[in-house]
């Protein structure tokens, strides 16, 4: 029996890429750098599978120019805002995405970023680094504490969910937004909100975990970051796109946010240079899924998919 052919774009995990090997006929790009529109186009006349990362851009443009061989593209990403799904659908293009498997690991991220953007973790670490500590005060490195504050989270899905029960843990207070409400074994005893709006005005900690759409590019904004108590900290593991850097720099300058912990940025890879002074900015390069368990299961997850489209079946994660 003739294998279908894969190609993957970035260099996963070796027990992915082995897998991969095993049950298809596999080309890795090992070089593991993004793949280009011209790439990705090329590659649809060679290929009857794809597995990017969200790195590779399907716009409606590079669609409009694959070759029908190819037949599926399985993300290894939750996201799929580089594809536009739309155009993919035109083109009988399945896709599919790896959700559930990296909950876990990105609500870690969130809560690191949130304890170390709150007790200065950047300065911290500075301090006794550059052997810069040789005193010590009651009023040295003052920070904001998690236990018996009030936890906002924006977007009670998977991630949302997996936040809230470690920051259970810590004794918050936990509220949320979503689209709909949820019941209360989905909810981990968090109050719903009917409005972001409403949300803002209790969140001494604010953590966004919704797609990136229309609707909530630079959700929050000036106005919004108003609306926050005085000295709350924000945290975003979701997508840069949801927060207006600029209106976030200007509440940090003022004092209106204390802190941020930032795991993506409007620019990837790179980040926002204007950061980089502050202390009170926690930054991490997009790293909420990278641990080993996580990353073979977002690899196996998405052969997962691959395997029950070439089976005949309806691959579980079909978007």
């Amino acid at each position: 029996m003739i294998k279908p052919r894969l190609w993957i774009t970035r260099r996963l995990s070796d027990a992915t890429i082995e897998r991969a090997d095993r049950d298809y006929d596999l080309v890795v790009n090992f070089e593991d750098q993004p793949g280009t529109a011209d790439q990705i186009i090329a590659a649809s006349a060679e290929f009857d599978a794809i597995i990017p990362c969200h790195s590779e851009l399907f716009s409606a443009n590079v669609v409009s120019k694959l070759n029908p061989r190819l037949k599926i593209v399985a993300n290894h990403s939750v996201g799929v805002d580089h594809c536009d799904l739309d155009a993919m659908k035109s083109k009988n293009i399945a896709v599919t995405n790896t959700p559930d498997v990296l909950s876990d690991a990105t609500a870690e991220i969130a809560m690191l970023l949130m304890l170390g953007a709150a007790r200065h973790a950047i300065s911290g670490d500075q301090i006794v680094r550059d052997g810069l500590w040789s005193n010590w005060s009651p009023s040295f490195m003052v920070g904001k504490q998690l236990t018996g504050s009030r936890l906002g989270i924006i977007g009670m899905g998977r991630v949302g969910r997996a936040l809230a029960v470690k920051a259970r843990g810590f004794e918050m207070e936990i509220h949320y937004h979503n689209r709909t409400q949820l019941d209360d074994n989905d909810a981990c005893g968090a109050i719903f909100h009917n409005t972001v709006e409403s949300l803002l005005e209790v969140s001494d900690f604010l953590s966004l975990h919704c797609p990136a759409t229309q609707q909530t590019n630079k959700m929050m904004n000036k106005t919004r970051f108003k609306m926050l108590p005085k000295g709350a900290v924000i945290v975003n593991t979701a997508r840069g796109g949801l927060i207006d850097e600029n209106a976030l720099l200007e509440a940090i300058i003022s004092g209106q946010i204390s802190a941020a912990g930032l795991d993506c940025f409007q620019v990837e890879p790179g980040g926002n240079p204007n950061f980089a002074k502050y202390k009170n900015i926690f930054m991490l390069p997009h790293i909420g899924s990278a641990t080993s368990k996580t990353r073979d299961a977002m690899g196996f997850r998405a052969l997962d998919n691959l395997d029950a489209f070439f089976a005949g079946k309806v691959p579980a994660d079909l978007l």
